[in-house]
């Protein structure tokens, strides 16, 4: 009787067991969606256009220089010095003109044979239908180039899965202070 009764709880949990493991949902890693799941419609193309004002004298700087490396100070190219930016973007480029956002960011000197910066920031607006929302950018800025294009990697709100580029192009660089002011035209891909 010892012996059935044994028998039959084994089968009994057995049985329990496998069914509850069959049953049991697997976590999923990853899954396909269509973009209407998240309530994304037609893909629309943006351009923007703006002035970017990067302050480096006065009291209150909108770049500030954060590192360096023991060679920037003797580089042509000021090569390892690294700044953190809260850039005002205009609509014109007189530094009275209407904000419509911030650049945000860092960027860094990474070319030790030109001056080329490694940008990473957002363009984070405040003004119109994208208030709230920001295009990141991350790429390479060759500043003495007369046109440069950047890469827009992605944003949030409005310009939420963005994606495409940046033509900054400087409108005025002082060589005493370092201030500049930069016109950006930007074409975003977003939903």
């Amino acid at each position: 009787m010892a012996k059935i009764f044994s028998s039959t709880l084994l089968i009994s949990f057995s049985i329990f067991f496998f069914s509850t493991y069959i049953k049991a949902e697997t976590p999923v890693f990853s899954r396909n969606l269509s973009p209407s799941s998240l309530g994304l419609k037609r893909e629309k193309l943006s351009h923007l256009h703006f002035y970017f004002h990067d302050i480096l004298s006065g009291p209150k700087p909108s770049a500030v220089r954060v590192a360096q490396a023991a060679m920037t100070n003797t580089s042509s190219t000021s090569f390892g010095a690294v700044s953190v930016i809260d850039d005002a973007l205009t609509m014109l480029p007189d530094d009275s003109s209407k904000v419509v956002g911030r650049a945000q960011g860092i960027y860094a000197s990474a070319s030790q044979s030109e001056f080329g910066l490694l940008m990473v920031l957002n363009f984070a607006f405040i003004e119109g239908e994208y208030n709230g929302s920001t295009l990141s950018v991350l790429g390479r800025n060759t500043i003495l180039s007369t046109v440069r294009e950047l890469p827009i990697v992605g944003g949030s709100g409005v310009f939420r899965f963005a994606r495409g580029y940046a033509h900054a192009k400087t409108y005025t660089f002082d060589t005493k202070t370092g201030d500049a002011v930069v016109e950006y035209n930007v074409y975003a891909f977003h939903y």
